[in-house]
């Protein structure tokens, strides 16, 4: 794909997003209620204008969850969305969340049809050091990374990297693959049941910044091309655990905690024993460490994930045909 070569793309006319699809990650939470706030200011003054209704749908994704301030209730809603998962039988005694999956999936899909939303992202918090995340299926879709790029450019001082999960449409898991086009946006570092007023004001920027690109994409904006860095993920990393009660042993090593994105090479310390020895890196290439002790993947089996890192052109886009026009909802929910 040329740099230069523009593709068009259809309009993005229907965009959610969404927050509380883990209870106890709060920037989302917040986020999305102070959305729906000033959305149905929007929506009252359109009313009075004779306008159309609002563009952007806000979800709160599991109510229950969120009431307890905890992940999930049942089981973990956000791999709730493969293909099997939302076609399969359901039984009187389904997890809540298997349920609510299917809800969104309503709301929001069908999940690979033509009547999906056309973008869904889907709001996180990580304890993880990692800064501002684009966690994606593809790395070839145009619009997720030119959003990314945007955030970029418009975001210096913030920490930002774009992770690719090599899955098939049928076998992605997470909320963000009910639309067309979708991402998570995952913030960190941030202790899950808590709220840092720098965390959510960092989501709050990156959220605006998305819309105003939606916004200029369906006003008829020709966007460059360019280059993004793109983390793909290789594989997962336990702790090291007792053969017999399957009770970790070790602890991620001090040379490597928060270091999220910092290459990681052979023999480099990797967990710190309980009783004080040092476990190093077994593998046979450098690869680089994110969601570095994530409290949520302890229930996993997951210490870290390592990912490689390459460099995707992306190509020019603009909209397919005509502007979309007036992007109302998106243009004056300022937050």
């Amino acid at each position: 794909m040329e740099v230069d070569q523009v593709v068009p793309l259809p309009r993005l006319p229907r965009v959610a997003v969404c927050g509380g699809t883990h209870g106890n990650e709060l920037s989302g939470v917040y986020l999305v209620r102070e959305l729906l706030k000033l959305q149905r200011e929007v929506m009252k003054k359109e009313q009075e204008e004779d306008s159309k209704p609002a563009l952007v749908l806000l979800v709160l994704s599991n109510p229950r969850a969120m009431q307890q301030c905890r992940r999930y209730v049942d089981t973990d809603l956000n791999r709730c969305f493969t293909h099997a998962t939302l076609n399969g039988p359901l039984s009187d005694m389904a997890p809540y969340e298997i349920i609510r999956s299917r809800e969104l999936n309503a709301l929001l899909g069908p999940k690979g049809s033509p009547e999906a939303v056309d973008l869904v992202c889907d709001l996180h918090n990580t304890t993880a050091n990692m800064g501002l995340c684009f966690i994606g299926y593809s790395d070839c879709d145009w619009i997720c990374l030119h959003i990314f790029r945007h955030l970029q450019r418009e975001m210096p001082d913030t920490p930002m990297r774009f992770l690719h999960f090599d899955v098939s449409n049928k076998e992605s898991y997470s909320l963000d693959s009910l639309g067309k086009h979708g991402f998570a946006m995952e913030i960190g570092p941030q202790p899950h049941g808590v709220v840092r007023s720098n965390i959510y004001t960092a989501m709050k920027v990156g959220v605006q910044h998305m819309l105003d690109w939606i916004r200029l994409f369906n006003s008829g904006n020709v966007f460059e091309g360019g280059f993004v860095d793109v983390f793909t993920m290789v594989k997962h990393i336990d702790y090291p655990r007792d053969s017999e009660t399957r009770n970790i042993t070790a602890a991620i090593h001090p040379c490597l905690q928060d270091r999220d994105f910092c290459l990681l090479h052979p023999e480099d310390p990797l967990f710190q024993t309980f009783s004080g020895e040092t476990v190093r890196y077994k593998g046979t290439e450098p690869l680089y460490p994110f969601f570095i002790n994530e409290c949520a993947y302890y229930e996993k089996g997951i210490a870290l994930s390592l990912a490689r890192k390459r460099c995707i052109t992306i190509p020019a886009i603009r909209v397919k045909g005509g502007s979309l026009g007036v992007f109302r909802d998106v243009r004056d929910m300022r937050l």
